[in-house]
This record gives structure tokens, C-alpha cells and sequence, in this order.
């Protein structure tokens, strides 16, 4: 039943409902077109290569151009509205998290849409003038918060924490937390994880997924 037709039903039916009970009927309206038009996190993610990644997860509103060029591995999150941006090739490595309104691209048309101008549509992607093409990788474990950019060529550690709205331009290393426009290194995720590493069940989960990176602590 679509919309319309719902809201006549209920014209309809008000006759016949108590004005105790409208509110009621109104709520649930209401709520029944909330959920309806909710995005939803979907379980599951068949990878570029064509491995099929059953953890990860993402939402039904993220936008994914080039999806044949976009590599996730499992336990990945990517949050409503979010872009992902396969031009150039994407990688997000394990367990990262990736929040709502992101967007990594890996191209841009800065240089192009003047350069060729009326015949910009003409030409394919890779052999428009000035048409930057370049890859972003995204380590293990690491948060990306609500709105952040990720501009075309970075590179982002494992471990590392981009703050939410922070547009990075530069590659982020391991463990490293960047703010900002342009984003810029305020401080270091080691330092937020050492007080709950008193835990020992924690301290041996931190421990396991760490074990592969050579980073001076």
C-alpha cells in the first residue's frame, strides 16, 4: 500500500475511531513510515575479488561507485549515507569502522571539469585530462567518525582514529588521532586504550589483532 492510499484508509476509518484513540492511531502511523523508510544495516559483503565476507556490514543507503574495484574485509561496519568511492581502488582492512555521511574517494574531477569543459562527458574516466585517479587504503581496526573525508592517495594506518568531520589529505600512521580541516595529528589511540588494558580478557583481545604490526611503541 503506498502512502496515499494509506492516508486515505485512515480518513476513512477516523469516522469510526474514538477521538480517545486517534493519538494512538497517529503513532502508529507514524512509526509504521519510520521503519519503512529507515536505512537498515545489512549483514554480509561479497569483496571485489569475490570472497564473501559474512561480519560485515553494511547500510542499505551507502553509496558505492565502482563496487568491482572496492576491497572490505570481514568485521567491517560502514554506517548510513556513507560514499565509497572504488575508482581508484579501495581497501579497508578488518574490523574498521566507518560512520554516517563519510566519504572516501579515490578521484577527483577538479582539474578535469575545466580542462575539457563542454566535452567533459565525451571522454572516459581514464582518459579525461586531469582526471585524478589514485588508490586509498584503510588499515585494521581503525574509526572513521560521522562526516569525515578521506581525499584520494591517503593512506591510513591500523589503529588510527579520524575524528568526525576531519578532511584528510595526508596519510594517517598507526595508532595516530587526526582532527581537523585539513586534518592534523592531536594525539595518539595507544594512550585512549592503555586504562582499559587492566582487564586481562581485553588486554589479550588488543594483543592478538596487534601482533602483525611493527610499530615502535
Amino acid at each position: 500500500m503506498t502512502q496515499k492510499a494509506f492516508k486515505m484508509f485512515l480518513r476513512k476509518l477516523k469516522a469510526f475511531v474514538p477521538r480517545s484513540l486517534r493519538p494512538q492511531l497517529r503513532h502508529s502511523y507514524n512509526q509504521y513510515w519510520r521503519r519503512l523508510k529507515a536505512p537498515q544495516m545489512r549483514w554480509g559483503f561479497q569483496d571485489a575479488n569475490g570472497e564473501w565476507r559474512p561480519r560485515t556490514r553494511v547500510s542499505d543507503s551507502a553509496f558505492l561507485q565502482h563496487q568491482e574495484r572496492i576491497h572490505i574485509a570481514d568485521n567491517v561496519f560502514v554506517w548510513h549515507y556513507t560514499i565509497l568511492d572504488g575508482t581508484g581502488t579501495l581497501h579497508i582492512g578488518e574490523g574498521s569502522q566507518i560512520g554516517a555521511w563519510v566519504g572516501i574517494f579515490t578521484h577527483s574531477s577538479h582539474l578535469a571539469v575545466r580542462l575539457l569543459g563542454d566535452s567533459y562527458q565525451r571522454f572516459p574516466e581514464e582518459e579525461k585530462a586531469g582526471f585524478a585517479i589514485k588508490g586509498v587504503s584503510i588499515g585494521r581496526y581503525v574509526f572513521i567518525g560521522a562526516g569525515a573525508k578521506i581525499l584520494p592517495g591517503v593512506s591510513v594506518g591500523d589503529g588510527a582514529l579520524i575524528s568526525a568531520t576531519a578532511v584528510v589529505s595526508k596519510d594517517v600512521a598507526p595508532f595516530e588521532v587526526v582532527a581537523g580541516n585539513p586534518a592534523r595529528v592531536i594525539g595518539d589511540t595507544r594512550k585512549l586504550d592503555k586504562p582499559y588494558l587492566d582487564d586481562p580478557q581485553v588486554a589479550e583481545l588488543y594483543r592478538e589483532w596487534r601482533k602483525s604490526i611493527s610499530v615502535v611503541e
